[in-house]
């Protein structure tokens, strides 16, 4: 069997096995998934944070899925095309935001999208205007930029996408 492997990138302020991602890991593992996840504390720069998603993956079994929250998001993105990842994950994504380089482009490969309606760090068109361009599923909900309050149900999007990319 081909080993499956998931990798979640945290966001600028966040930690490696903060809430969502321990929620979300628990699901991929339930499918039989590995699991990864980056540790970027004390990393400022978004070109190191990048380099050390990148090197954390060469040693991965090819195409990973890549999840990523807020910062995460953007790291994830980013890696995409360089690890010819199967998928991309992202909750909130941080893309043109000042002081951050443009979004970049990405792998053609299934993509789900969640943002908060009431996001105040990533404005939710940022969101809505990648996942136009990617095509992606995208999921709003009533929720702020953590989406704490939405995670059960991201928790189900995850396990369902999950499911659909290896059906």
């Amino acid at each position: 069997m081909i080993e499956r492997t998931i990798v979640f990138s945290h966001g600028k302020d966040s930690e490696p096995w903060g809430t969502k991602i321990l929620a979300l890991a628990e699901v991929a593992r339930a499918r039989a998934w590995r699991v990864e996840s980056v540790d970027y504390r004390g990393i400022d720069s978004v070109d190191a944070r990048l380099a050390k998603l990148l090197a954390c993956c060469s040693e991965l079994p090819a195409h990973p899925l890549l999840v990523g929250s807020s910062l995460g998001g953007f790291l994830a993105a980013a890696a995409s095309r360089p690890l010819q990842a199967c998928g991309l994950f992202l909750l909130a994504p941080a893309f043109d935001l000042p002081g951050l380089p443009p979004t970049p482009e990405v792998a053609r490969c299934p993509t789900v999208v969640v943002h908060g309606w009431r996001d105040d760090v990533v404005p939710v068109e940022k969101g809505l205007a990648f996942a136009r361009t990617q095509g992606a599923l995208t999921h709003l909900v009533d929720d702020h930029h953590r989406l704490h309050a939405s995670l059960p149900k991201i928790c189900g999007w995850l396990d369902d996408f999950l499911r659909r990319l290896h059906a």
